[in-house]
């Protein structure tokens, strides 16, 4: 699940803000600057797009048509906050989602279809034969109790690609405050308490961190050869846009943040302790003697436990249940001589024509 919510979910949520904004750029209008007609508004309206525009932090929170015309413009002659940032939203939002899938590629190419192969024709619901299934029942678990405690390897993998996820998120987090300017670590709380103050007080943190009137300045030479300086006010619709879309992100997050660091604590729990690996076993594949569950407790090792782990999530439980209970009875009296010798796992997945031969020599 944790998985999921990074590669599938937060990369197809990022991906979709990336074209989103595109596309608002590429259809709209993403900025649009007024000035004293010195300069055409084509020109204003590139330059102060492709440089940066800025806004004066010490005018936030002023009335807006009494003492300020919009909030955060004012007098020049104060501290000036730049705005360059929404240039490059959408290649930094593509960014992100390809970071976010990164581990789950690490993953799929460390697993190499393992689970999937050694599990092929016995997901979903019962179906075939009794004697078809048998046989890929026994098939299956002479393949695990041949490769008992060859399988640490994989787990490390799969362990490591989890930390890879929540230092991921995180490292994702720090990076959008520093391309923000140092506004996005507490732009979500700074949201929710505006909700909650005085309507006339208040001022909206969303506009001082993506400003829709900004200004900009242009310096050309006139007609006697001095500088000449035209002011600018620039309007950025898209950052109606950008402010829902971080919003969003923040609390998205946080909340994934958290999400990684349960899954890394869940991890570490079947790692270090075997009263966590019993009570998955009982609560959450529903297996259940007690002495069949402290046999594979005694019995296997980390890389081996998360193999089965991963085995109970990709088949129906009650054929889950069926191959622990040959696989703890092996586990016990050992494997049955007659019983065919256990595939690597290429050869786990062409499972269909070997069952047709298997039928034609017992008949």
């Amino acid at each position: 699940m944790v998985f999921r919510a990074h590669y599938r979910v937060t990369s197809a949520i990022l991906f979709l803000c990336c074209i989103i904004v595109t596309a608002n750029n590429l259809i709209g209008e993403p900025i649009q600057c007024i000035n004293d007609r010195g300069v055409p508004g084509h020109v204003i309206n590139t330059y102060c797009w492709i440089t940066y525009t800025f806004t004066l932090p010490h005018e936030q929170g002023k009335r807006v048509g009494t003492e300020v015309a919009h909030p955060g413009l004012g007098n020049e002659n104060q501290d000036r906050t730049y705005h360059s940032y929404y240039q490059w939203v959408p290649f930094v939002l593509f960014f992100q989602g390809v970071l976010f899938y990164i581990p789950h590629w690490i993953w799929k190419n460390w697993e190499q279809g393992k689970v999937r192969m050694i599990s092929e024709g016995m997901r979903g619901s019962l179906v075939g034969e009794k004697q078809e299934r048998e046989y890929r029942q026994n098939r299956l678990v002479q393949y695990l109790i041949e490769t008992m405690h060859l399988h640490n390897s994989y787990a490390f993998g799969y362990f490591l690609c989890e930390a890879l996820n929540f230092i991921n998120v995180v490292v994702n987090i720090f990076m959008t405050d520093k391309f923000l300017g140092g506004t996005f670590l507490t732009y979500g709380t700074d949201v929710v308490s505006f909700s909650n103050m005085n309507q006339e007080n208040r001022t909206d943190p969303m506009v001082a961190v993506f400003p829709r009137v900004t200004k900009c300045t242009f310096h050309k030479f006139g007609p006697s050869g001095s500088i000449q300086k035209h002011d600018a006010l620039c309007v950025l619709a898209l950052n109606i846009l950008n402010e829902k879309i971080y919003i969003f992100l923040w609390f998205w997050f946080i909340f994934l943040a958290v999400l990684s660091g349960l899954a890394i604590v869940y991890s570490m729990a079947v790692i270090l302790l075997p009263n966590t690996r019993e009570t998955i076993l009982k609560r959450r594949f529903r297996f259940g003697a007690p002495n069949a569950v402290d046999t594979i407790i005694r019995k296997t090792q980390v890389g081996d436990f998360l193999l089965l782990h991963l085995l109970g999530q990709n088949t129906n439980q009650l054929v889950f249940g069926e191959i622990m209970d040959e696989f703890v009875r092996r586990l016990n009296f050992g494997s049955n001589s007659n019983l065919p010798s256990a595939p690597s796992t290429l050869e786990m997945s062409p499972i269909y024509p070997e069952i047709e031969k298997f039928k034609e020599t017992e008949t």
